[in-house]
């Protein structure tokens, strides 16, 4: 079977795949267990070494990988570059703060010593979506390479090329040999690579479906799975708020890579004396975002990755006008060739319209006015997603204990957009997935916690 990438921005085959056989997929887990073996025995200044090196390659190739991601998923060259940049600050996160994150924990008991150690537990199995193909990968490579693992990659399809080339940056910087290795399959055949008994654990960035589905057969083989299944994120705008650092916010969140991000501003509810006021400065925002070749310097709104998200993006938000959402801007399929979707602002959603119950993964801005602070908190939180939220109000304390004490995410934000930090742990609850990436939580996550207790 074969896997075609395609370019969204002109709907043309970049490259045709061969699926790998089960045959190489056996041998390619067995070479990483394998690597891991030896990678395990390694000090932290050796990992460090690598992982930098690993920083200023991709620093070097930073325009070089921009237009691979704008060619395979539509990202915008600025975006791209923005995306590898991440991935530098990533590896060196991971390099400068590994060693510490791993040491030993110390615990006083009535014994003469007892102390958790962290230990790397194996191969772990990472399948990664296309909409951030670098940046997905190094959240999860990083923190466990340096942690002491090995890790197979399971990309998006559409996104194989960018595998191919992550596999290759692993061997530049020097690395241990089949460390990482990116394997070429279709979705349907990751059941076979998390029953290997030579993979001990699991990570998925994707939808909720995919979640449920990864999540049971790990459960199945007793291993560990982490899920960022997405979400609907809800930007609380409260009528005290600074309304043009909201509005640019939200605009921002929304926009970036054709709204095709989990932690984008998906639902903004704003309280109802600033509603006009709030819609009139988001409108004048997302009309700057013109539609454009991903390759051109100036683009800000690229194409959708593929045909299908698209049309699933154009039929949520048909459905949602046909329901009562008010169309201000945008709403149809262009003319011209590729997966194109203009910026989309949909106004008085109500409550059984997919702009209100689903998640649309595309440059669709849907406002809900509340009457109050309590029916604006009542409105974030009807939603089976937990990753991301955040509050607008010029009374910080009130916005700090609301985002503590209210709202239902993995994530809250006070006066600024939901974004992911090295620095700091990042994840969901409810449908929105569980377990934690980045951060000393994200490079626990498939460590062996490992007590040892000494009379």
């Amino acid at each position: 079977m074969s896997i075609e990438t395609m370019n969204p921005a002109t709907g043309e085959v970049i490259h045709v795949y061969q699926e790998m056989s089960d045959q190489e997929i056996n041998q390619i887990i067995h070479a990483a267990q394998e690597a891991y073996q030896i990678w395990r025995k390694t000090d932290f200044s050796t990992r460090t070494a690598c992982m930098l090196k690993m920083a200023g390659l991709l620093r070097d190739r930073k325009k070089q990988y921009a237009k691979l991601i704008a060619t395979e998923m539509g990202k915008p060259l600025t975006q791209g570059e923005a995306e590898i940049e991440k991935c530098a600050l990533v590896c060196e996160h991971y390099a400068k703060h590994a060693e510490h994150y791993l040491q030993p924990k110390i615990i006083e008991t009535e014994l003469r010593k007892s102390f958790v150690t962290y230990q790397p537990m194996g191969v772990i199995l990472a399948i990664m979506p296309w909409n951030f193909p670098f940046w997905q990968v190094y959240r999860f490579a990083a923190p466990n390479i340096m942690a002491g693992n090995a890790a197979l990659l399971k990309h998006a399809p559409i996104s194989t090329g960018t595998a191919l080339e992550i596999e290759n940056l692993f061997r530049e910087a020097g690395f241990v040999e089949n460390l990482f290795r990116a394997l070429i399959i279709s979705d349907e055949h990751s059941d076979k690579i998390i029953s290997n008994p030579e993979v001990t654990a699991v990570t998925l960035t994707g939808s909720p479906r995919a979640g449920k589905i990864v999540g049971a057969l790990a459960a199945k083989q007793l291993k560990k799975s982490v899920l960022e299944l997405g979400g609907s994120d809800p930007y609380i705008i409260l009528k005290d708020a600074d309304l043009q650092n909201a509005a640019e916010a939200c605009v921002k969140s929304r926009m970036s890579n054709a709204g095709q991000v989990c932690i984008a501003a998906k639902r903004i509810i704003v309280e109802k004396p600033v509603h006009e006021k709030l819609l009139s400065l988001i409108k004048e925002k997302m009309a700057s975002y013109k539609m454009g070749n991903p390759l051109e310097p100036q683009t800000m709104l690229g194409p959708l990755a593929r045909k299908d998200i698209r049309d699933k993006v154009h039929e949520q938000v048909t459905a949602s006008v046909a329901k009562g959402a008010e169309l201000i801007m945008g709403g149809n399929i262009p003319a011209e060739k590729g997966f194109y979707y203009p910026a989309t602002l949909l106004n008085n959603i109500p409550r059984d319209t997919p702009a209100f119950q689903e998640e649309i993964f595309g440059p669709v801005m849907a406002i809900i006015p509340a009457a109050d602070e309590d029916e604006a908190i009542a409105i974030a939180n009807d939603t089976p997603y937990g990753l991301g939220a955040a509050i607008f109000t010029e009374n910080i304390a009130k916005g700090e204990k609301l985002a503590i004490e209210k709202i239902e995410a993995g994530t809250c934000a006070v006066n600024t957009a939901v974004a992911s930090d090295p620095r700091l742990p990042f994840g969901g609850i409810k449908g929105s997935g569980y377990g934690r990436e980045l951060s000393a939580e994200g490079i626990h996550s498939f460590m062996n916690a490992k007590t040892i207790n000494i009379k």
